[in-house]
């Protein structure tokens, strides 16, 4: 898919300050430092809309990144940061839950881990929440390039054993760094938010 002008438009912590209109949104989760702003800025080719940062547990809102009026990306704080204070961390916790429940307009989240480590007792946690949930996701394995390219697809069946072993959810690698892979994961995009428009 071609961007051509994507644009931030609001941090949210509330209901009432979600966007007001229909558009599909496509949510990120995982745990901080994962690598959702990168991906963002990969997917839509632009250096710095999405703000990254090496220190985790930067992003504190819901950050909702409007795409040609099209569908929005919807960045999620992370979780699993030992640095931010217990009030703070259930502070966030409540509000992503209460924006995974309340937004009638989630055509597909997408859940990205790190293709190096096994699943984290907090990503099974989210993975386990997603599933109740009944909202449809794919996982990422991201920071693909951190590893031989030889090893991807045998690294990505690992980790869906690990975290996935029906192997019902579409598990793909990706890799904001070196920018490939970005293909596959539009065409699942794609999908989504036609399926959301033809409801």
């Amino acid at each position: 898919m071609k961007v051509n002008n994507p644009k931030f438009e609001i941090s949210a912590v509330s209901p009432k300050q979600y966007p007001k209109n229909e558009l599909p949104q496509i949510v990120l989760v995982g745990k901080s430092n994962v690598g959702k702003s990168s991906f963002i800025n990969t997917m839509i080719n632009r250096k710095a809309l999405a703000r990254t940062s090496s220190e985790p547990g930067k992003t504190r809102q819901i950050n909702f990144y409007n795409i040609d009026e099209t569908f929005y990306f919807v960045d999620l704080p992370g979780y699993g940061y030992s640095k931010m204070s217990k009030q703070e961390q259930e502070k966030v916790g409540s509000f992503i839950e209460q924006y995974l429940v309340k937004s009638k307009n989630i055509s597909l989240v997408i859940f990205l881990i790190d293709i190096r480590h096994a699943p984290t007792e907090n990503d099974k946690l989210m993975y386990d929440y997603i599933i109740r949930s009944g909202l449809p996701f794919i996982i990422l394995a991201n920071k693909a390039d951190k590893i031989a390219p030889t090893k991807v697809e045998g690294v990505v069946k690992d980790l869906q054993k690990q975290i996935n072993p029906i192997g019902d959810i579409i598990m793909l690698p990706f890799s904001a760094e070196k920018k490939i892979y970005t293909e596959d994961v539009w065409n699942v995009i794609d999908e989504y938010i036609n399926k959301s428009k033809s409801v």
